[in-house]
């Protein structure tokens, strides 16, 4: 609805206006104003108002978008704690062999790519010299999030400072001899340089977010003094175009997390052209950033400009810079000048008039280079500034070309991303551009050679000076290899003994182990429970008051439940991480708390508890990331299975996560039947992630919301638990010739099989031996080990056919999985095989019914065990049929 005169209603309109006279000559004076010199000018006092209201504390909305201007501008910029001319020469080796060593590698076809290093080497530069701490001084250093196709320039500079050598640079993307360098940061293919892999668009900010509420988390709970940590994530911002890029911006704000920063590289391109072609990516990441409460640094312009504000004496200049989109930006840097005085100035006559003011050098200066990026002093400004704010995160938007100083066939061209070597003419200009002292002989051979001053060189001095001042190499892992002491055995000891004739589901039983451990005095607040959501459904909520909801803030209100036993309490040193709907930052999370041990010295012992369809399905490339930076803890699916979640159907209904996590080396998977046997899994785990041998591994256990009696743990059954197979109830013969079969059953379909047995047994003369198979997954992982043995002339026999060697008939697998679950060891079964398993989309049904339907429940087992006798002929065939039609199927 609007007013009579058409003007749209406000939130002002409900306010009381106590003075509507003085609120009259206040817009009559902006009309004045307006009409006298013009809506810039008015629009311009508008803006300074504002300004003014903020610095002098007025309440009132910022705004979301700024001009198209450094934040700071040149006389307010700090002094510069460095020689420039020394930064620079280093700047220019290391430009240059990065150039090299993609080039060089492409001889082999490796590829590699140029052009983002080339436009972000002094954000770079200017972080390793001055503010990048390292890990030898005190505490943990920072963190730093490099952007994956830049690592050429890191390589570098490692190069450089004597970490690497050229053999190192020639293996660039070539691993498999043992001395080469991964193609983008991988914490696993080299451990002691990277510590966070980033090549995954999107996960780098995510997980920085989490890394920086994670360190807060470590302080606030007394584990690790992490106040001089800060995180620094460098992005594309093409990359910021990912959701997981920007999911987490309102956790940072809200939780004042400055100790944390973005510098998002702002050349304009994506892999294949402009980023906001039509628009202007830096002012639309400045609204979303500041309106997610953000401080934010624009770092745009280089000196240059500074000529051309000062003569912008109309705003001129200002506006059109404001409309001036993306794409057309790039194509100025790629144009003559006199494209630029027609296109770009002649919009209007100011600026016509302006431009006469200036030589054809200075606007090729301006359109060509010089940008806030490629400038030393314009960097260590925002740098400066961002990690002296506080209250907030900071994001520096610094503008580059994409592919500076490699020369006009790759600068700001669309194609420079798949562009992956330059011509030996071109390098000899690039030398010329940097001005380096590589002799034309040294081409002789074909090749573009390495450049290096000498390891007693000025240069190679000040970067070594330079980085011991701040705490040594960057970037750099460090393991401080801490283990963990064997939690006291009371905690596993009360799941051996089972629930006697009270009913658990393994959800619960999980719950109830870590509880108790988290009561160890020596592990004990080394736990890190994580839940996205409903922690409630999985029986959490008893965590809540014992344990408390990390929370910076700790409870600033009075909870609806205060007075019941298990109330909502968060603490500023609460140990439970409860996230809210996001899988997403759950994993971040766990990445973050995953890989303490050597990030920050302090292992710890996460375990992230989610409903099992929305976990490898959803979030699977953070399980990546996870296992790319030699993460461990414990992932646990709960409310697991296809047909156990009643009434959820389909979108709840998982079958598969099993498959998803089987593809992932470093991810140990079990589907334990019984709460001993979680105790055992988790027990085992504690040994072989946090023990004196730690293994850089983690745990998948998939568990069930299906209320059971649990059994006590028989004798000796605990190697087989672990290796994921073992006999737990073998049949009772009812005659010696008695037809036989061996059903192995992960999980909750154990329950089915034991019942098949007794059935098999009473209504058909069948004997029937029931395995449990705590773990598929480890059984194929032990299979495939046995098999490189034998291709390496080593005589080694699988785990699961040494266990059912003479094990009498054949073999039948039943999961609440799809059938490739359990059929991942089948060639290594002796006995004829076949499966059961929940193939198909899931269903809305009770328990019974979803079973009936997948053909999974005990009377389908007994068919179906029937149907295997009765092809070696030892029992009639007509025996299935008549099974059909007793149990209705």
């Amino acid at each position: 609805m609007t007013d009579p005169v058409g003007k749209l209603p406000s939130e002002l309109d409900q306010l009381p206006d106590r003075d509507p006279e003085e609120t009259a000559e206040w817009a009559a004076s902006l009309d004045a104003v307006t009409k006298a010199a013009g809506p810039h000018r008015a629009a311009y006092l508008m803006r300074r108002s504002l300004q003014h209201a903020e610095g002098a504390g007025l309440a009132l909305p910022k705004l979301l978008e700024t001009d198209y201007v450094n934040t700071i501008p040149t006389a307010a910029e700090p002094a510069f704690d460095g020689d420039l001319e020394m930064e620079s020469r280093i700047t220019a080796w290391n430009r240059w062999n990065a150039a090299a060593m993609v080039t060089r590698g492409a001889r082999y076809g490796v590829g590699g790519h140029i052009a983002t290093f080339a436009s972000a080497a002094w954000l770079y530069e200017t972080g390793f010299n001055h503010f990048f701490r390292g890990k030898e001084g005190d505490g943990s250093g920072d963190q730093l999030y490099i952007q994956g196709h830049a690592s050429p320039g890191i390589y570098a500079r490692a190069f450089l400072d004597g970490r690497l050598t050229e053999q190192h640079l020639d293996n660039f993307r070539q691993e498999s001899g043992g001395e080469g360098l991964p193609s983008y940061p991988h914490p696993r293919r080299l451990p002691w340089l990277w510590e966070f892999p980033t090549v995954s668009m999107g996960l780098g900010p995510l997980s920085a977010i989490y890394q920086a509420r994670f360190n807060r988390y470590l302080a606030n709970r007394n584990i690790k003094d992490t106040a001089d940590s800060h995180v620094w994530a460098f992005l594309g911002d093409g990359e910021m175009d990912e959701p997981e890029s920007t999911a987490a911006l309102a956790l940072a704000s809200r939780e004042q997390l400055d100790n944390l920063t973005f510098v998002i590289n702002c050349n304009l391109q994506r892999l294949d052209g402009p980023v906001r072609a039509n628009f202007r990516v830096v002012q639309e990441l400045e609204a979303q950033f500041r309106g997610a409460g953000w401080n934010v640094v624009k770092t745009l312009w280089g000196n240059a400009w500074d000529e051309l504000f000062q003569l912008d004496t109309q705003g001129a200049l200002l506006r059109r810079l404001r409309e001036v989109p993306d794409a057309q930006f790039q194509t100025y840097a790629t144009r003559d000048v006199a494209y630029i005085r027609e296109h770009f100035f002649g919009a209007e006559p100011a600026l016509v008039e302006l431009a006469k003011l200036l030589t054809d050098a200075k606007i090729a200066e301006c359109f060509y280079t010089s940008r806030g990026g490629h400038e030393a002093r314009k960097v260590y400004a925002a740098y400066k500034a961002a990690v002296e704010h506080k209250g907030a995160p900071t994001v520096i938007l610094a503008q580059t070309v994409k592919g500076y100083t490699l020369g006009k066939g790759f600068e700001s061209k669309n194609a420079n991303h798949q562009m992956k070597k330059l011509s030996i003419d071109e390098f000899k200009g690039m030398r010329e551009l940097l001005g380096l002292p590589i002799p034309d002989s040294a081409f002789e051979d074909g090749l573009v050679p390495y450049g290096h001053p000498g390891a007693d060189s000025p240069e190679v001095r000040y970067l070594q000076e330079r980085r011991a001042a701040l705490g040594g190499p960057a970037p750099a892992r460090r393991v401080h290899a801490v283990a963990l002491p064997q939690p006291e055995e009371r905690a596993f000891k009360a799941l051996y003994k089972g629930s006697g004739k009270q009913e658990m589901a393994t959800t619960m039983a999980f719950v109830r182990l870590v509880k108790d451990l988290m009561r160890d005095k020596e592990t004990g607040k080394r736990w890190v429970p994580i839940v996205p959501d409903e922690a409630r459904t999985f029986g959490m909520e008893s965590l809540f008051p014992s344990a408390g909801i990390y929370s910076p803030l700790g409870q600033t209100y009075d909870p609806v439940d205060r007075d019941q036993l298990m109330y909502y309490k968060e603490a500023k040193d609460g140990q439970i991480l409860n996230e809210g709907i996001t899988e997403a930052g759950a994993m971040a999370d766990f990445i973050a708390a995953s890989t303490s041990y050597a990030t920050h010295g302090e292992a710890m012992i996460p375990f992230y508890i989610f409903y099992s369809m929305f976990g490898w399905q959803r979030t699977g490339d953070q399980m990546w990331q996870l296992a790319d930076q030699l993460g461990k803890g414990f992932i646990v699916g709960a409310t697991a299975g296809r047909t156990t979640l009643t009434g959820e159907g389909l979108q709840h209904a998982d079958g598969h996560s099993h498959l998803i996590a089987a593809t992932n080396p470093a991810s140990l998977n079990y589907d334990p039947a019984f709460a001993y046997e979680v105790a055992v899994i988790v027990k085992d785990g504690l040994r072989r992630m946090y023990g004196p041998e730690a293994e850089n591994v983690f745990y998948y256990l998939t568990v069930y919301n299906e209320p059971k009696p649990q059994p006590a743990m028989p004798e000796g059954v605990e190697e087989g638990i672990v290796k994921g197979l073992y006999r737990f109830k073998e049949g009772t013969p009812a005659k010696a010739d008695a037809p036989r079969l061996q059903l192995l059953a992960s999980g909750t379909a154990i329950h089915w099989a034991l019942q098949a047995q007794e059935l098999l047994a009473a209504d058909w003369g069948v004997t029937a031996d029931v395995w449990s198979a705590t773990s598929w997954g480890e059984l194929r992982r032990d299979a495939l080990e046995a098999d490189e043995a034998l291709l390496r002339g080593e005589q080694q026999v699988p785990y699961v056919t040494q266990a059912l060697s003479g094990a009498p008939g054949p073999v039948l697998a039943v999961s609440d999985w799809m059938r490739q679950v359990p059929d991942q060891i089948s060639q290594w079964v002796e006995q004829d095989w076949s499966s059961l398993g929940t193939d198909g989309f899931g269903l809305s049904d009770t328990r019974d019914a979803a079973r009936r339907h997948f053909g999974v429940d005990a009377q389908s087992i007994v068919v179906a065990s029937l149907a295997q006798l009765a092809k070696r002929g030892e029992v009639p065939a007509s025996a299935i049929k008549e099974a059909r039609e007793r149990y209705g199927l």
